[in-house]
């Protein structure tokens, strides 16, 4: 087994630990430019990664009531039929192919660049949502909103792996601005699981899953993800995010220019 890939895994994890976003925006632009995992073996791999990672996570904003489980339904009335469907297009394309190569690569750059938009602007959003909370336009239409959020978010993350994370609570933040955001990130989360479990299946039936691959990440994020949470209180997240924005539309557009 290639030590570099739980040291990735252990990197990754810390990451996502100390800043909250998700280890797709990191792991499979990692796997793929640093590595030189096809890109389809990355996305596959890294979806089931993070059904799993994300599992625990789930678990426990459940036990302490921060999972609003009516906007996780919402969300999923868009994502997973779009996951399905995504796959089956998927399905009908050579997986290996330049073409299907560059689209899942430009997919993931755009992807990286949304998310690094959310991370920037994602306060600013939410002031601008509180501020109209009250609007009619912006209660009446919120639920298909949401399903339409979730629809967006099932195509982009089965392509790409990226999006469920920071992409999805920077939406909810801006729909839901009166939400708790401890509440925000526990619905986020527990809608990243069926979302990502299902994508990922759909790429194992593909033949997109490298499992030593998946099993070598798993245990070095596994203790990275514990380490990050348990330093978070201790590094000021105003000079953590800039960071991983930046970091995140420099390998983005990197992607999209391969």
């Amino acid at each position: 087994m290639d030590w570099l890939y739980p040291l990735s895994g252990f990197i990754v994890g810390g990451i996502v630990g100390l800043t909250g976003v998700g280890g797709g925006s990191l792991m499979t632009p990692l796997l793929v430019l640093l590595f030189g995992v096809h890109p389809a073996t990355a996305v596959g791999t890294d979806l089931l990664y993070a059904a799993i990672t994300k599992a625990g996570g789930t678990t426990v904003h459940a036990r302490k009531g921060h999972v609003d489980w009516r906007i996780t339904g919402l969300l999923a009335a868009g994502s997973i039929p779009a996951a399905i469907i995504t796959i089956w297009v998927l399905s009908r394309l050579p997986t290996q192919s330049a073409a299907v190569t560059h689209t899942i690569s430009v997919s993931l750059g755009i992807a990286l660049l949304l998310t690094a938009l959310a991370i920037i602007f994602r306060h600013k959003l939410q002031r601008y949502a509180l501020a109209h909370a009250e609007d009619r336009t912006h209660t009446q239409y919120r639920a298909p909103i949401t399903v339409a959020v979730g629809l967006v978010l099932g195509i982009l993350v089965t392509i790409s792996s990226v999006g469920a994370g920071a992409l999805g609570v920077a939406v909810l933040f801006f729909l839901y601005p009166k939400l708790p955001a401890i509440r925000i990130v526990g619905s986020d989360l527990a809608h990243a699981v069926p979302l990502t479990l299902v994508a990922g299946i759909g790429h194992w039936a593909l033949g997109s899953i490298d499992w030593a691959l998946l099993g070598s990440l798993l245990l070095g994020s596994l203790p990275g993800i514990w380490l990050g949470s348990h330093l978070s209180a201790k590094v000021p997240e105003r000079f953590l995010r800039p960071i991983l924005a930046s970091m995140l539309v420099l390998v983005g557009g990197k992607l999209i220019a391969l």
